[in-house]
C-alpha cells in the first residue's frame, strides 16, 4: 500500500522498474491521491494509470486541465456509465476518441458520438455501431 504522496511520485519517478511498477499496481487511500492530484501536478496521469485507483478519484481527474489525464481515465475499464458519459463531451477530441473506443460505452453514447466534430470520433462512433447490430 502507498502510504502518502511523496511515496506516490517516489515510486513512480524512480528508474527501478519494480518502484514505478508499485505505482501502477498499489492501492493508495483517497486522502492520499488526493494530495497527489493537488500537490504533483506532473503526477496526475499517473494517479489515473493506477489500477486500484477508486472511482472517486476518477471522478475528480475528469476534469483534470490536461487532455492526456482525462484521456487515461476515459481508458480505465471500471468506468461508471455516468463517468463514460460524462467524457463522451469533453470539450477534447482525444478524450471522445477514447471514450469511443471504450469496451463498455453504450450505444446511446455511441449514437451522440456519431455527430462528432472530429471526423475519426465519427468513423469510430459509426463502426462500432454497425459491429453491434
Amino acid at each position: 500500500m502507498i502510504d502518502s504522496a511523496e511515496e506516490f511520485v517516489r515510486l513512480r519517478f524512480s528508474d527501478d522498474p519494480e518502484e514505478y511498477g508499485r505505482a501502477s499496481s498499489e492501492p493508495a487511500a483517497p486522502d492520499v491521491w488526493r494530495e497527489v492530484i493537488e500537490g504533483y501536478p506532473e503526477a496526475r496521469f499517473w494517479v489515473a494509470h493506477n489500477k486500484t485507483v477508486p472511482l472517486e478519484i476518477l471522478w475528480v481527474l475528469a476534469d483534470d486541465p490536461d487532455p492526456r489525464v482525462r484521456s487515461m481515465v476515459a481508458s480505465k475499464r471500471k468506468l461508471t456509465l455516468d463517468l463514460l458519459t460524462a467524457l463522451a463531451v469533453d470539450p477534447d477530441a482525444s478524450v471522445r476518441l477514447v471514450v469511443a473506443r471504450h469496451k463498455s460505452v453504450p450505444r446511446d453514447v455511441l449514437e451522440q458520438l456519431r455527430t462528432d466534430s472530429w471526423e475519426e470520433v465519427r468513423d469510430v462512433a459509426r463502426d462500432r455501431l454497425a459491429c453491434s447490430h
